[in-house]
C-alpha cells in the first residue's frame, strides 16, 4: 500500500516539475484573414492567387455589369468599411470608387491603384467611326490594361506588396504564390501567341474600346470602334459609315461584350453580312471564364477561330 502511495506521489511530482510530462498548451488562435475589397473580378482572382487562405476577397462587380457605369449598393459600403485594403484598376475606370471610399469613412483603409507603372495606350478615335464623346479618362489613357497579360504581371506585383505590408508574417508565401502565378501567365501568353501567329487576317470591329491592350499584345488590328464612350450609341450616319467600311474592307468579325447591348452589333452584322462574336472583359462574364487565365484563353481563341472560320 505504501509502495503504491509513493508511486502516486512520484507521478504528481513529475507532472509538476517536468513540463514535458504535461499535455502541450493549446495553440493560439491563428490570425483571421485580411479583409480585401476589389472593384472588378479580375482583381479578385489575382488577390486570391497571391493571398491564398490568408485573405478574404470581395468583388464589388460580379462580371456581368458595366464597370464604367456601375452604381454601388449599400452592401458595397459595408464591405469597404470592413476591409483593410481596396484594389482598383484606376485610370478613371471606376469613377464611382472615390465617393464610395469617402462615404465608408475608413481612414485606415489602404487604397491601391494596380495600374500604376503600366504603359498606357491613348485611344485614337477616327471621326468617321466615333460616337459622341470619347473614351479618354482622367489619366489620359485607355483603362482596360488587364487585357494584356504583361500588364497583369505589374498589377500582381502591387497586390503582393500590399499583402506583405499588411501581413508581413506570410511574406514568403505571398512571394511564392506570385512567382507561381507569373509562370502560369507566361506559359499561357506563349501558347496564345503561337496560336495566332499564322492568322492571315487579324482585323476586327470593336463594339467598345476594351481591346487595344489585347490587340497590341497578340497582333490583332482594330479596324474601327462602334461605341467610343460607354452609354452612348452611334448616329444613323455613323452606322451607315461603319456598314460601308465593313463591306469595302471585307472585315469578317465584330467583337462585342456580354456586358453591353447587342442591338447595334447585330444590326451591323445583318446589314454588312459579317459575324458577331461575344467575348467578356471580366472573368465570370461567360461560362468557362471564371478566372483571368480562363478569360484570356477564351477571348483569344474565340477571336482567332472566328477570323479563321469566316
Amino acid at each position: 500500500m505504501f509502495a503504491a502511495l509513493r508511486l502516486l506521489i512520484a507521478c504528481v511530482c513529475l507532472a509538476v516539475f517536468c513540463p514535458a510530462a504535461l499535455p502541450p498548451p493549446a495553440r493560439a488562435t491563428s490570425q483571421p484573414p485580411v479583409n480585401v475589397v476589389v472593384t472588378i473580378p479580375v482583381l479578385k482572382d489575382l488577390a486570391q492567387q497571391v493571398g491564398g487562405p490568408y485573405v478574404h476577397v470581395t468583388s464589388l462587380l460580379s462580371g456581368y455589369e458595366n464597370e464604367h457605369t456601375y452604381a454601388p449598393k449599400p452592401s458595397d459600403l459595408i464591405a469597404v468599411r470592413k476591409a483593410r485594403v481596396l484594389f482598383e484598376v484606376g485610370i478613371g475606370l471606376e469613377i464611382w470608387v472615390s465617393s464610395l471610399v469617402k462615404n465608408a469613412g475608413s481612414p485606415s483603409l489602404l487604397v491601391v491603384t494596380t495600374s500604376d507603372g503600366i504603359g498606357l495606350i491613348r485611344d485614337h478615335i477616327d471621326p468617321d467611326d466615333a460616337g459622341p464623346g470619347d473614351h479618354h479618362h482622367a489619366a489620359g489613357g485607355n483603362p482596360h490594361v488587364w487585357m494584356d497579360p504583361e500588364s497583369v504581371a505589374t498589377m500582381l506585383r502591387h497586390i503582393t506588396e500590399a499583402f506583405i505590408k499588411l501581413d508581413p508574417a506570410h511574406a514568403a508565401e505571398f512571394r511564392n504564390n506570385q512567382a507561381a502565378y507569373l509562370r502560369q501567365l507566361d506559359q499561357l501568353r506563349k501558347e496564345l501567341s503561337d496560336r495566332v501567329k499564322h492568322l492571315s487576317d487579324r482585323r476586327f470591329i470593336a463594339h467598345h474600346p476594351a481591346w487595344p491592350y489585347l490587340a497590341r499584345r497578340f497582333g490583332f488590328d482594330i479596324a474601327a470602334t462602334i461605341q467610343s464612350q460607354s452609354g452612348t450609341e452611334p448616329s444613323a450616319l455613323q452606322i451607315q459609315s461603319l456598314i460601308a467600311k465593313i463591306k469595302k474592307d471585307r472585315i469578317k468579325v465584330i467583337v462585342s461584350e456580354i456586358q453591353l447591348s447587342q442591338r447595334i452589333p447585330k444590326l451591323l452584322a445583318k446589314e454588312a453580312k459579317t459575324r458577331v462574336i461575344v467575348l467578356t472583359t471580366l472573368p465570370g462574364g461567360l461560362p468557362g471564364t471564371e478566372t483571368y487565365l480562363d478569360m484570356l484563353r477564351y477571348n483569344v481563341l474565340q477571336l482567332a477561330n472566328a477570323l479563321e472560320a469566316t
